[in-house]
């Protein structure tokens, strides 16, 4: 936390290119990156049309440092492709991680992969890279080089980024992500009906001595205790509504330490963005906690843990409820619900924007693992299309 970064091993020196000249990327093997090409990535990702959170180095480098170490990737599996303009500023990153997909559970068929770091393990969603519109056309065609060398699959990018895809692309998935537009306000969600029945659960919660209050992104090393001490709650509080259910989760105690990450490098650079929290109390004890970040004017909805013996007065409910509210109040325009179509996020009037995973192959193995995802495909298709 607020040390400096040094100059990243693995990596050349960052010498401005000529003014006109044709730029060579660096290639960095370390999340430990210069702190200057960290803050151009920074920008980069915030103008982004599509963009999101997930395109930050503070969600990507905390992905390496925690679940990519977690996994055994050694500095080497990792690696961020940095070009910059002839005044040295950062104008495209391109962060890139080795792995291995099997063609089968039960069969010793590794097939090496280039994916985007930070998605996968995680659920990230929007995800992509971060690239100047005078760069794209140069990023593309060093993408299409590295896919003649390797299969890549880009996982859950955002529709956005389909212009930096290589020839020979082929879609795999769709992912839907809600997300409800708040420009009207948070009263303009849902049916009349809904929104008398939030009102409702609002009394009832409230007549049981239930309050609710925001917590935004630290700014501070002396907030990041409670920011801590919030997403262990999140944690503890979803992974035992998920047992009452009969569920498994994710987001457990082995995701928590990116998320403390995420927390430390996202307080580092002072900007008031990233991991939020609306938190229910009664009696000074907290019942509830959804867990999300604020980037640009968006909240992503990440994840929710709360008492299930509040289930009654739908509790879960009002804490999303609360949430939008918040957001709105804070000038947000758009709550993001992530990936998933579980009901209760139309009733807030949400609507699918699809993140898309592409898949370009190298090879056999590269064509067997196309014929593995065409072939998923094909089961969840609905009968008759």
């Amino acid at each position: 936390m607020g040390t400096a970064h040094p100059k990243s091993a693995g990596s050349t020196p960052a010498v401005p290119a000529p003014a006109g000249a044709r730029a060579l990327p660096v290639r960095y093997r370390t999340a430990a990156l210069p702190a200057d090409v960290v803050d151009g990535w920074r920008e980069l990702a915030a103008g982004e049309p599509g963009g999101s959170w997930f395109t930050t180095p503070e969600w990507a480098l905390a992905w390496w440092e925690t679940l990519g170490a977690a996994e055994d990737a050694s500095a080497s599996d990792g690696e961020v492709v940095v070009w910059r303009d002839g005044d040295g500023r950062v104008d495209a990153v391109v962060p890139l991680l080795r792995t291995v997909q099997r063609l089968h559970p039960r069969a010793p068929l590794p097939v090496p992969c280039l994916t985007v770091l930070g998605s996968g393990p995680g659920a990230a969603d929007h995800c992509g890279f971060a690239v100047a519109p005078h760069r794209r056309a140069e990023v593309a065609d060093w993408l299409a080089r590295r896919g003649r060398r390797a299969t890549l699959l880009l996982a859950d990018l955002d529709p956005d980024q389909a212009g930096l895809l290589p020839p020979g692309a082929v879609e795999i998935a769709r992912t839907p992500c809600p997300r409800a537009d708040l420009t009207a306000g948070p009263d303009a969600l849902g049916s009349r009906q809904f929104r008398a029945d939030l009102r409702r659960y609002g009394r009832k919660l409230a007549a049981e001595g239930i309050t609710f209050r925001w917590v935004p992104p630290a700014l501070a090393l002396s907030e990041l205790p409670e920011r801590y001490e919030l997403l262990r709650t999140a944690v503890r509080l979803h992974r035992l509504r998920r047992a009452a259910l009969g569920r498994p989760t994710t987001f457990d105690e082995a995701r928590a330490p990116l998320h403390l990450r995420v927390i430390e490098r996202a307080a580092d650079t002072g900007r008031g963005e990233g991991p939020a929290f609306l938190v229910a109390e009664r009696a000074g004890e907290v019942v509830g906690v959804l867990y999300g970040f604020q980037w640009r004017d968006t909240f992503a909805y990440y994840q929710i843990g709360w008492d299930v013996a509040w289930a009654p007065l739908r509790l879960g409910t009002a804490v999303i409820a609360e949430t939008i509210r918040a957001a709105a109040g804070r000038g947000l325009t758009t709550f993001d619900f992530l990936r998933g179509t579980e009901p209760y996020k139309y009733r807030f009037d949400a609507v699918d924007r699809e993140d898309v995973s592409w898949l370009v192959p190298r090879g056999v193995p590269g064509a067997l693992l196309g014929l593995k995802y065409r072939a998923k495909a094909a089961r969840r298709a609905p009968a008759g299309d």
